[in-house]
């Protein structure tokens, strides 16, 4: 995959994740500051603007998105998506193009050092019940096509979001609801899901 088809991949990410926005307010407004989808748009119109501006290679472009993001004031969401974002760049290529080896290799690197800096797993009502088994579905992913293996993770993402409903938030503001979450997914863990649902249109 050349980095300009990563690149439309990404803005198409994004697009999702904007088209998203009033759905993931709605939602943060239960129980949350009602800030998710704002923070989320400006998250993803930074990263668009940031990859559609990049003259470097794969991991300059993923280096441009994390540091576009880090600039951001915003909720919770900015710092963790930075950090996400950073991770992949670690792990990426110099060059131009990226294999199904490199993406794995990039996935894994971002889950890596977001665990760090989260905590958080799945059950837990956060991103990481959608990343997680999007980031297991790339790891395990066996085929050579790139377009698959994002795929398999939107699927992964999607089910993840789905399953958020069953829990009962562990972190944030939604944590001092206990049981009342239940039957509402997590912000965070579909606005990753957008993402990856995105990420799987070339």
């Amino acid at each position: 995959m050349t980095k300009s088809e990563f690149a439309a991949r990404l803005k198409n990410a994004c697009a999702s994740v904007l088209a998203a926005e009033a759905e993931l307010t709605e939602i943060d407004s239960r129980f949350g500051d009602a800030d998710h989808g704002l923070t989320m748009a400006k998250i993803a119109g930074a990263v668009s603007a940031a990859v559609d501006g990049s003259e470097g290679g794969v991991q300059s472009m993923l280096d441009d998105a994390a540091m576009a993001v880090m600039t951001l004031n915003g909720g919770s969401a900015v710092p963790l998506w930075n950090t996400w974002l950073d991770g992949m760049q670690e792990a990426a290529p110099e060059g131009d193009e990226i294999d199904v080896a490199g993406l794995k290799a990039v996935f894994a690197k971002a889950l890596e050092e977001l665990n760090d800096m989260s905590g958080a797993k799945v059950g837990d009502k956060t991103m990481m019940d959608a990343l997680i088994p999007a980031s297991q579905a790339i790891a395990a992913y066996e085929g050579d096509d790139e377009s698959g293996l994002f795929q398999a993770a939107a699927r992964a993402a999607a089910q993840g979001a789905e399953n958020s409903r069953q829990f009962v938030s562990k972190f944030g503001r939604a944590k001092s609801y206990g049981a009342q979450t239940i039957g509402t997914p997590d912000a965070g863990a579909m606005s990753m899901s957008y993402f990856f649902q995105g990420l799987a249109k070339p």
